[in-house]
Formats: C-alpha cells, sequence, structure tokens
C-alpha cells in the first residue's frame, strides 16, 4: 500500500488539495489487499483522487467504505474509478445516504465491472427513487459475477420490489438468496404436514372428554403469549431502529447544509476583511494625497513670496536708480549753469538727455504697472485653480467615504440577515425533529391497537380449536410433549432474539450516543460562528468609528485649507496695498520730477536770456564783475 499511499498524496497535490491525515494514517495502518476507510468523513478531492487510483490498484480486493459521509458527486467518483477495476471482490458502502445519483452509479459498476462478489448497501436510500432503483435493478439482472448482495433499509417501495423481483429472477449467480427460497420451501412442506397433522388429529380428539383441557389451554395460552410477546418486541425494534435511522440521515443532512453555510459565512467574511483591508489603503492613499497637496500648496505659497519679494527688492532697486539718475540730473543742470555761457550746446544736449530719461521713466513704471497687473492676475488664477482643486477633492473624498460606508452597512446587513436565516434553520430544524417523534409515537399507536385486534382474533380461533380437541387425552399427551418439545425450540429462539436484541439497544445507545455528539458538535459550532460574527461586528464598527476619525481629519484639513485660503487673501490685499503704495510714491515721483523739468527749463530761458543780454551789452557791463 506504500505506492498507493504515495500516488495518492501526489495526485491530491496536484490538484491543489492537501491530503487527509486521517486516510494517510488508515493507509500505513492498512494490511496487503484490505483498504477500510470506515467512519471516514471523505472530502470530493480525497474521492476523486480515489477514483484516479482505483482502475490501476492491481492488488487491491477489498474496499470498506461503510459510514462516510459520502456526497452523491464523491460516490460517483469513486463508483466510476471500480468500473475498471478487474481485482476488487469485496465492497461495502454502508450508511452513506446513497440516493438516485448514487443508484444510477451503482447501476453503471454492475454493468461494467464482472469481479465484485459481495456487494453491501445497507442503510441507503437507494429505493426512495423508483426510476434510479429500477436501473440498479435492471444492471443487477445481467451481472452474473455478484454472489452476496445486502439491501436491508433502503426505503424500496412496491414498485422497487416488483423490479427487484424480476432482477433477481434473471440473475442465477446470488447464492444466498437462491438459499434462502430452498428454506421457505422446506417450511412449508412442514406447515402443509402439520396441517394434515392438525386435521387428523381434530377428527380422533373430538371423542375424548375435557380432563385435561384446563391444562392444554393455558400451555398454549403462554406459548401463544410468548410468541406474540417476541414478534412484538421484534416489530417494535425494527420500527425503532427504522426511525432512529431515518433521524440520522436527517440529522447527517441537516449538518451538511450547516457546515456548507457556514462554509460561505466565512468566504463572505473573508471577502468583508479584504474589502475592508482595501478601504483602509485607499483611506491611506487619500491621507497621502492630501498632505502632498498641503507640501504642494506650501511650496507654492513660498515661491509666490520669493517672487513677491523679488519684484520688490527690484522695483526699490528701480527706485534708486531713478534717484540717483535724479541726482546726476541736478549736478548736470548746476554744471550747466556754471558753464551756460560758454556751452550752449550742452544745455541741449542735457535738454535732450532729460527728455530720454523722462521718457525711460516713463516705460520702465508703465512696465513696472504692467508686470504687477499680470503678477496679480497669475496670483489670483493659482488661487481659484488651487480652491477649485480643493473642492474637487474634497467633494471626491467625501463622495468614496460615503460609498465606503454604504458598502459596509450593507455587508454587516448581508451577514445578520445570513445569521437570522441560519437560526430559523435550526428552529425548523428541531420542530422537524419533533413532528417526526410525533408522528413515530402515532404509528406505534396504531401498530400497537392492530396487534390487539390480531390477538383477539386469534384468541377466538384458538378458542374454537380446543374446544375440538378439548375430548383427545392420549393424543393431548403426545400433543403436550411434541408442544414442550416446541416451546423449548421458542425458548431457544427468543434466546437468540433476546441476544439480537440486545444488540440492536447497544447499536441505538451507539446511535444516540452519537446524535449527542453530533448534537454537541452543532451547538459548538453555532457558538463559534456566532463568536465570529460578533467580532465581525465588533471590527466593522472600529473600522466605523476610524472611518470617522477619518472624516475628522478631512473636516479639519478643509478648514486649514480654508485657513490658508484666507491668509493668501490677506496677503495678497497686503500687496496689493503695497501696490497702491508704490503708484502713489511713483505719481509723486513723476510729480516732482515734472515740476524740476518745469524749473530746469524756466532757468534754462533765464539763462538763455542773461547770456543775449551780456552777449548784446555795453562796454562798461562787460567790466562788471561776473556773477
Amino acid at each position: 500500500m506504500e505506492e498507493f499511499l504515495r500516488s495518492y498524496s501526489r495526485l491530491c497535490r496536484e490538484r491543489g488539495a492537501e491530503p487527509q491525515e486521517t486516510v494517510l494514517q488508515r493507509l500505513h495502518e492498512l494490511p496487503r489487499g484490505r483498504l477500510d476507510l470506515a467512519a471516514q468523513s471523505l472530502t470530493l478531492d480525497t474521492c476523486r483522487a480515489l477514483g484516479a487510483l482505483l482502475p490501476r490498484e492491481a492488488q487491491l480486493t477489498e474496499l470498506v467504505l461503510s459510514d462516510c459521509m459520502l456526497s452523491e458527486e464523491g460516490a460517483a467518483l469513486l463508483l466510476q474509478g471500480l468500473c475498471a477495476n478487474t481485482i476488487l471482490r469485496f465492497l461495502d458502502l454502508k450508511g452513506n445516504n446513497l440516493q438516485a445519483r448514487g443508484a444510477e452509479a451503482l447501476g453503471k459498476l454492475l454493468r461494467q465491472n464482472k469481479s465484485i462478489q459481495s456487494l453491501t448497501l445497507e442503510w441507503n436510500n437507494l429505493g426512495a427513487w423508483e426510476e434510479a432503483f429500477a436501473t440498479f435493478c435492471r444492471a443487477l439482472a445481467g451481472n452474473p459475477a455478484l454472489r452476496q448482495l445486502d439491501l436491508r433499509n433502503n426505503q424500496i417501495s412496491h414498485q422497487g420490489a416488483e423490479e427487484l423481483a424480476l432482477a433477481l429472477k434473471a440473475n442465477t449467480g446470488l447464492q444466498q438468496l437462491e438459499q434462502a427460497m430452498e428454506h421457505s420451501q422446506d417450511r412449508e412442506a412442514a406447515a402443509r404436514e402439520s396441517r394434515t397433522r392438525t386435521r387428523v388429529l381434530s377428527k380422533e380428539v373430538r371423542h375424548l372428554r375435557e380432563e385435561k383441557s384446563k391444562q392444554f389451554l393455558d400451555l398454549m395460552e403462554t406459548i401463544e403469549r410468548q410468541r406474540e410477546e417476541l414478534a412484538r418486541s421484534s416489530r417494535a425494534s425494527a420500527l425503532r431502529v427504522g426511525q432512529l435511522q431515518e433521524a440520522l440521515d436527517e440529522r447527517h443532512s441537516i449538518i451538511n447544509a450547516l457546515r456548507a453555510k457556514l462554509q460561505m459565512a466565512e468566504a463572505a467574511l473573508a471577502l468583508s476583511e479584504q474589502k475592508a483591508q482595501d478601504l483602509g489603503e485607499l483611506l491611506a492613499a487619500a491621507e497621502q494625497e492630501q498632505q502632498s497637496l498641503a507640501q504642494k500648496q506650501a511650496k507654492e505659497h513660498r515661491l509666490q513670496q520669493q517672487e513677491a519679494a523679488e519684484r520688490e527688492s527690484k522695483l526699490l532697486r528701480d527706485l534708486s536708480t531713478a534717484n540717483e539718475k535724479n541726482l546726476l540730473l541736478r549736478n548736470q543742470v548746476d554744471e550747466l549753469e556754471r558753464k551756460v555761457k560758454s556751452q550752449q550746446d550742452q544745455l541741449f544736449l542735457a535738454r535732450q538727455e532729460l527728455t530720454t530719461t523722462a521718457a525711460e521713466l516713463k516705460m520702465r513704471a508703465v512696465q513696472a504697472e504692467e508686470r504687477l497687473d499680470l503678477e496679480k492676475r497669475r496670483s489670483r488664477q493659482s488661487l481659484e485653480d488651487a480652491e477649485q482643486l480643493r473642492a474637487k477633492e474634497a467633494e471626491h473624498m467625501a463622495r468614496h467615504l460615503e460609498e465606503s460606508q454604504r458598502a459596509l452597512q450593507e455587508r454587516v446587513q448581508r451577514l445578520e440577515a445570513a445569521r437570522l436565516s441560519l437560526e430559523e434553520e435550526l428552529s425548523r430544524a428541531k420542530a422537524a425533529a419533533l413532528g417526526e417523534r410525533g408522528r413515530a409515537e402515532e404509528e406505534l399507536m396504531k401498530a400497537k391497537s392492530q396487534v390487539r385486534l390480531e390477538e383477539q382474533q386469534r384468541l377466538g380461533h384458538l378458542e374454537e380449536k380446543l374446544r375440538l380437541l378439548a375430548q383427545a387425552r392420549d393424543e393431548a399427551q403426545a400433543t403436550c410433549l411434541q408442544q414442550k418439545q416446541m416451546v423449548a425450540e421458542a425458548q431457544a429462539r427468543g434466546g437468540q432474539l433476546g441476544l439480537q436484541v440486545e444488540a440492536l439497544r447497544r447499536r441505538l445507545e451507539e446511535l444516540q450516543q452519537e446524535l449527542s455528539n453530533k448534537d454537541q458538535e452543532k451547538v459548538v459550532e453555532v457558538t463559534r460562528v456566532r463568536v465570529e460574527f460578533q467580532e465581525q461586528n465588533g471590527r466593522l464598527q472600529a473600522e466605523l468609528a476610524a472611518q470617522e476619525g477619518l472624516k475628522e481629519k478631512v473636516a479639519a484639513l478643509e478648514r486649514q485649507l480654508r485657513v490658508t485660503a484666507s491668509g493668501h487673501r490677506e496677503a495678497l490685499l497686503d500687496r496689493e496695498s503695497e501696490n497702491a503704495s508704490l503708484r502713489e510714491k511713483l505719481r509723486l515721483r513723476e510729480a516732482e520730477i515734472a515740476r524740476i523739468r518745469e524749473e530746469e527749463a524756466q532757468r534754462a530761458s533765464c539763462l538763455q536770456s542773461a547770456v543775449l543780454a551780456y552777449v548784446q551789452g555795453s562796454p562798461a557791463r562787460a567790466l562788471s564783475p561776473h556773477k
């Protein structure tokens, strides 16, 4: 089995699943030629791997899969793998709740496999689906290799029994069923012989007296009571076992459904955790974007401050240069006053230089004003763009937070609905169990009443027989001896039935213990799911609290942005006031320059008239001292 074990592990890993530890342990412990996986809960991946290995397995002669809780798909995969196996002789599928698909897969197995000699299908539901069971019976009729078949407790209906009878009529290889028919023929012959003997004895006993009639009546009553008690106990035990098996099957189906729902709930919880993690990443990215925007705005603000400082320094430099030029012009005017008599041409050049400097000053003033207007428009446009970008970002973040909050609320509602549906299904399962119990008690009362009617009818027949046998004294003694022997045999059978009843009682106790264990496991699972739901709710509440904190941070950032924007507006207003003051200073400076020009023009005209008068004056005036 080592090669089988390695192949099983390899196939499971190739299909992306881990091999079951219990299956590996059983494969280590089992002897050669036998694979016993009884009472092991086999998964679908394990069934698929075993179904792929069974056609190539050349040493396996006995396969035991009883009480494995196989699903319909898992059973179909295993039986499909056995179709091509020619070595297997014994197959045990007891207690797996096989239904329609399982019956069809078994029919395909009996049609294709001619090596299986013993097939155990006890405690399944093959007979509940008539068409699938008819397919199984047709396949059974054409299989000559099968020697032993166990179909007890499979809910076979009347139509299923007819199909099974036709299949058994066509199949001549089932040895145990043929032996049972021969025993029934022997019992029927013995019954016919006993009936003929009783008729002869009734004819002969009519002439005897009633001396020992009372003793015989008591003996017959005790025998009949023992028989009735044995029959009643056997019927009650069979009925109880059937009810327990049905309840166990229902519990298995309910447990499977609960497990599937628990898996779905776990998947939904994992999905919600992943989405919560994604939301956290999105929030972190949003915070980083906000930080980057704040840094960018701070950097732009610093650049704007630097540019404003540079413009201010440039204007100051221009003013200083203008002042220097004014001083230079004044010096030149003084020099012209000293040299006006000898340098008239230089006076015109000075006038031209004054006009050019005035034009340059005007041009520079106009350019400075244009640059100020341009910088003002640029700053206003940048502030408007930053305000629009901030409003769009804030609106996007608010909308994203609202969508994430709505999604989380919807997930919480879905989880709550799943929890309520699980609780409703548990309550429905409990109600169904109580209903089944009530129906079982009603059926038991009906069976008791029917048994009482049958007892009364039998007592009437026995009284008639006893009145006919009242006069058979000697034959009564012989009959008493025979009846004593029969009583001994009945006691022996009663002992056997008692042993069987004791075994059934132990089996019922084991089933009750298993049911109690399953109930405890179910309670533990339900509590675990509730705890997980509570933890998930706590995590979701924590996430909601974190989102509230993020909202507060966003509001704080918006307030900070508003404060910075107001600061920028105040700075701009200050800059505009400074620019207005600078323009006022420039206007005053231009007025002063115009006044100086007028004064210089007046001085030049005075000097010119004085020079002309000096040139055209008298010699006496020429001898006068020079001013």
